[in-house]
């Protein structure tokens, strides 16, 4: 803290008239009140009537060097070194100040007179010390109750810069990186925040705490706060940060940002009303395809661009183990799935079906068929899927019936069979049943043109009122229908083995 200037008043120093080498001088002041501008003492300053009033107006207005509180500082020379002040009886206001004549005659008698012719040195010493106390013993108790309402000026004004220096503070404020020195009386942080109409809110930063006393030197920081919108590799959420820019922030979000994809700059400021920012972090993903394994690092956003990103190419149907359009994750194994549709064509077979009518005019037991079953045919498409070279199962796209089945009709006979037949009773059947099959009814020939017990051909047994083939009908039938052969032909229809009825 800088000296303190005061208004100060020398004190006189003492000076008798005894030094043996002064001369005698009736006229000097034994105290050096009247003494003006002496060479070796400090400066004096006299004032008259009219100087008077324009110093103590001069006083109130003045200054002390390095402070803002008026006063007026009173050095003429060195430090050490203070200015007296005398007052002339025309600077007071008439009435106010009456020079104390000492022996009530005149004012002149108050001064020191010479010494009269035969008087000693030790006399005029004496004398003059006696007209130097008349005269303070006048001056003295008006001069004081004159100095007493400036001296009282003087300690208020004193007393008010100390105050005034006191409580002025020096800070440092920056408010969102922009720094400035203050002078202040602010109590405590957040006193000079609203001195200085800095508002601040709940996601701002003020450090020291708002509540923080102030004192001279402190610096105080103040942050905005600012809103992001981060995308944070496919996950979108709302944060705040002081940070200025994107580079800051992904600092105090404590985001990776090392071969990262920023859709910002990290110098790009962040405005107080925010940024929207997507960040992709780098991540380890293994690509399995063509029975290889590729493990790649990347920060793509899909795991189609990271399949890309490996060298793989995905043509026509192929696809991937999770959706190409999700979000690949660190140490995700993804594989890529080749595959292969196509068409095939297939046949299949119709079934007939058989119609049965019932024919009174054939023997019961009879079934006569009309017209032979044929099958039908339907072509079928099937789509047949390929993944990784394993076949799918099919899948039917369509189909449409070639040729349409042709139905079987039989006729079953209703009619009682005859229990004999004339001229053919009474032969031996079985030995010729025997002889011509062995006596079963079933019995082919090689030739496959003679069938059942007795050989018939086709074209024969149905003429004699048969149906379908002699060997699908029963013993008892073919040997009815045998009977009425022999009555109409004899046994030439057996040639080698008719003999034996």
């Amino acid at each position: 803290m800088s000296k303190p200037h005061y208004e100060t008043y020398e004190q006189p120093q003492y000076d008798p008239y005894g030094a043996a080498d002064a001369a005698y001088d009736p006229y000097r002041a034994a105290y050096g009140y009247d003494t003006v501008g002496a060479a070796d003492g400090a400066a004096t300053q006299v004032f008259t009537a009219d100087e008077f009033g324009g110093a103590e107006r001069h006083d109130r207005t003045g200054g002390i060097a390095g402070s803002s509180t008026p006063t007026q500082a009173f050095a003429a020379g060195a430090v050490d070194e203070l200015p007296t002040r005398v007052f002339t009886p025309d600077a007071f206001p008439p009435g106010t100040f009456t020079p104390d004549p000492g022996d009530g005659s005149s004012p002149e008698a108050s001064l020191p007179q010479p010494r009269q012719g035969g008087g000693g040195r030790a006399d005029g010493r004496a004398g003059a010390r006696r007209a130097g106390r008349r005269r303070r013993g006048g001056e003295r108790p008006e001069g004081l109750r004159r100095l007493v309402p400036q001296a009282l000026v003087v300690a208020f004004l004193a007393g008010g810069t100390s105050a005034f220096v006191a409580n002025d503070k020096a800070v440092q404020l920056s408010v969102d990186g922009k720094s400035r020195t203050l002078h202040t009386f602010a109590d405590d942080v957040g006193e000079l925040l609203a001195d200085e109409g800095v508002d601040v809110g709940a996601h701002d930063i003020v450090a020291p705490a708002t509540a923080t006393a102030l004192a001279s030197g402190d610096e105080i920081a103040v942050r905005y706060g600012r809103p992001v919108q981060l995308t944070l590799d496919g996950q979108r959420r709302n944060v705040w940060t002081t940070a200025r820019t994107v580079d800051g922030a992904l600092r105090q979000l404590g985001v990776r940002a090392e071969g990262a994809y920023l859709s910002a700059s990290r110098s790009k400021r962040i405005a107080r009303d925010g940024l929207d920012l997507d960040v992709r972090t780098e991540r380890t993903v293994t690509i399995m395809a063509d029975g290889r394994s590729r493990t790649i690092r990347t920060n793509a956003a899909t795991v189609g661009e990271a399949v890309e990103e490996s060298g793989v190419t995905l043509r026509g149907s192929d696809t991937t183990s999770v959706p190409a359009a999700g979000f690949p994750r660190d140490g995700q194994t993804v594989t890529v799935m080749r595959i292969s549709d196509r068409e095939e064509v297939r046949e299949e077979l119709i079934p007939y079906a058989v119609h049965r009518s019932d024919d009174a005019s054939l023997p019961r037991g009879t079934e006569v068929v009309t017209q032979a079953g044929r099958e039908g045919a339907r072509r079928i498409t099937y789509s047949v899927r390929v993944v990784n070279g394993v076949r799918g199962r099919p899948k039917r796209l369509k189909s449409e019936v070639v040729r349409e089945p042709q139905p079987r009709i039989v006729k079953v006979g209703t009619k009682v069979k005859p229990t004999a037949v004339s001229g053919a009773e009474g032969l031996n059947w079985g030995a010729l049943a025997a002889c011509e099959s062995g006596g079963r009814p079933g019995a082919v020939d090689a030739s496959g043109t003679y069938g059942g017990l007795y050989q018939f051909d086709t074209r024969t047994w149905q003429a004699l009122g048969g149906t379908g083939r002699p060997q699908d009908a029963s013993a008892a039938e073919q040997t009815l229908r045998a009977k009425k052969l022999y009555a109409q032909r004899g046994a030439s229809p057996w040639p080698h083995c008719g003999r034996r009825l």
